[in-house]
Order: structure tokens, then sequence, then C-alpha cells
């Protein structure tokens, strides 16, 4: 009887999260009955604001939304509080130049209800932002096993090495490899939202999710053995990592792109994003400051021919590129547009 009453109060915020993404102006009567967290509220206004200004922008209209929630875990309960982990998967559907588009995006939530008399009411909202993670915190969490949440995580389980010896020998015995863009994101497409189990998956996945979908099109492996150097991946051997940060840091990945070289995985630094293809590669650095924190992969175009990008940790399909929607965007956000090289 408690966790229905409970989860009631968590259908109402469900239900606000939903409306607010297709008319994000439109004031809500639903979520100040159930929400009290006076921070979120506030913050909620803003982005409202903002979202509906990039709305605008884009030249879309929102038509629908879906969203579904799902309990992952009850950190804590009592009588008088409840402390729940939930995923919000959330479909946005919307028109621009007459093409209907869907875009998809899964989102962690940590929910602090407490009881109000006869009811409940959720008194904290908390979020993660992985895709702000700094490069150290990344490079730590590879090395140290941290929780999304800054828990300390036990070591996985041995898994088999993953170099995709076939692939590396075909490599080994042509001079050009094609890359297939189709295969790259017939990939994307069908991982992005669990990942797939024959890869280690990290708690800041996405660039070991985006090194995924370049080496499934094609791209060849640089095992030089040493985290620091080339581009490569060889799974998780009892306490020993085996991969480069250039596979799983989004700044590695970035340097590694940036470097002129006459063979192997090459990237070509677009100036705008309407030059890049499908299987090419989008780098974010939310503070400006020369550190990308965050990778995507091109997928699709929208109707005006902008791209629309897949990413996981906060796992996302068909997503507009310039990510204005994420908790971790800033005014002082830039990019980096890779095309990748047709040939390898």
């Amino acid at each position: 009887m408690m966790e229905q009453q409970w989860k009631q109060s968590l259908y109402v915020y469900v239900d606000h999260v939903n409306k607010a993404r297709v008319e994000p102006k439109s004031s809500s009567q639903t979520v100040s009955v159930s929400v009290k967290d006076p921070r979120f509220l506030v913050e909620q206004g803003e982005r409202s604001r903002r979202i509906a200004e990039w709305y605008n922008a884009r030249g879309i209209t929102p038509l629908r939304g879906e969203t579904g929630v799902k309990t992952l875990r009850t950190v804590r309960q009592t009588p008088t509080e409840v402390v729940a982990e939930v995923t919000l998967h959330s479909a946005l559907y919307y028109e621009k130049g007459g093409v209907n588009h869907r875009e998809d995006m899964v989102e962690l939530e940590r929910l602090t209800f407490v009881r109000d008399g006869g009811g409940w009411e959720i008194a904290a909202i908390e979020r993660t932002i992985p895709e702000r993670n700094t490069v150290h915190r990344a490079e730590v969490e590879l090395s140290g096993r941290l929780s999304k949440w800054g828990e300390a995580l036990p070591a996985p389980l041995p898994s088999q090495p993953l170099l995709n010896w076939n692939i590396l020998g075909e490599i080994a015995g042509s001079r050009e490899i094609r890359y297939n863009r189709e295969v790259a994101v017939a990939y994307a497409d069908r991982w992005w939202k669990d990942g797939n189990p024959e890869f280690e998956t990290f708690e800041v996945d996405c660039t070991n999710y985006v090194s995924q979908c370049l080496f499934a099109g094609g791209a060849p492996i640089n095992y030089t053995g040493k985290r620091e150097t080339g581009w490569w991946y060889k799974g998780y051997q009892g306490k020993q990592e085996w991969w480069s940060y250039s596979w799983a840091v989004s700044d590695s990945l970035q340097r590694y792109l940036s470097v002129d070289r006459s063979n192997g995985l090459r990237a070509e630094v677009m100036e705008r994003p309407e030059q890049l293809m499908l299987g090419d590669v989008i780098l974010y650095d939310w503070d400006g400051n020369g550190q990308y924190q965050h990778s995507t992969i091109v997928t699709a175009f929208d109707a005006g021919g902008l791209p629309l990008v897949n990413a996981r940790t906060v796992s996302s399909r068909h997503r507009f590129w310039d990510y204005r929607d994420s908790y971790a965007w800033t005014d002082q956000t830039k990019y980096r547009f890779f095309h990748i090289n047709d040939y390898l």
C-alpha cells in the first residue's frame, strides 16, 4: 500500500516531464502538487524557456511525447521517506519541413519522496550529468570504477579479450579499408540503449560506445598495448584493464583523431555540422576550456540536413546534434566535428 502511494506521486511527476518536452512553455499545476524541491522548480522554469526558444530556432513543431519510468532500486525506505533511483525513457515526436521525426533519451534520476499528511511529495530530485565528467574523472573512473553517484564499484568479472583478429588479419593484408558508414550506424542504432554485452560497459560510456561503432564500420585497431597511445580495445582480464584512453575517453579520442597519420583510423576536422556524413563523430567541450567531455556519432539527419546523433551514458537515439537540451550544455559549449575518412 505504501509503495502504491509514493509511486502515485512518481507517475504525476513523469507525466509532467513528458508534457514539458512537448510544451515547454506551458506551466503545469501538477508538478507543483507533487514536487517541492525549490531548486528543481527554479531550474525547470529556466530550462523550459530555453527549450522553447531552441524548438523555435530549429523550426520544429513537437507533436507528442511518450515517457516511461522504471524503478531501478529503492535506496532507502521508511514510513515517512523513500529514496529511489529511476530511469526515464522519453520519446519525442516532432515535425520539421513536412517530415516527422522521433528522438529517444534515457535519463537516470534519484528521487526523494516524503510523506505529507495522507499523501507523498517529491522533496528532492538529483540528476547525474555524466556528459560533464572531466577528463581526470573519466580516467579515474576507468581505473577506480566509480558509480554514477560517486560510490565505489566492485571490479568487473574477467572477460575474454575482444580484439577482433579476423578483422585485424584482413586489415593487415590490405592497404585500404573502406569505412562502412551504414554498418557503423546500424551498430549504433542496435546498441544505443543497453550496450553490447560483448564489451565492457563503463559508467561514462559515450566514447567506448562511439569507438565500438567506428570499429563495427571497419576502423582498424591500432594496438600498442599502452593505454596512452594507439586506439584499441582488448577487454578486461582479472584486475588488468586492456584498452587505450583514446578508445574510452572523449578528450583522448579527440586528440587521436586530430593527428594527421598515413593509415588507420583517420579523420578530417570540419567547420560546420552540415558538412558531416553518417558515421562521423562530434565531440563536446561544455566549458569551452579545450577539454572535450562527450562523444556522439551521426546516425541520421533532420529535414533541414542537420545531424542527429546517438550516444550512451545518457543513452540517446537520433538526438539533435547541438545538445542544447542537455543538462551539461552551457553558453560556452564548443564542438569539434570529425569526418571519418572513407578509406582507412
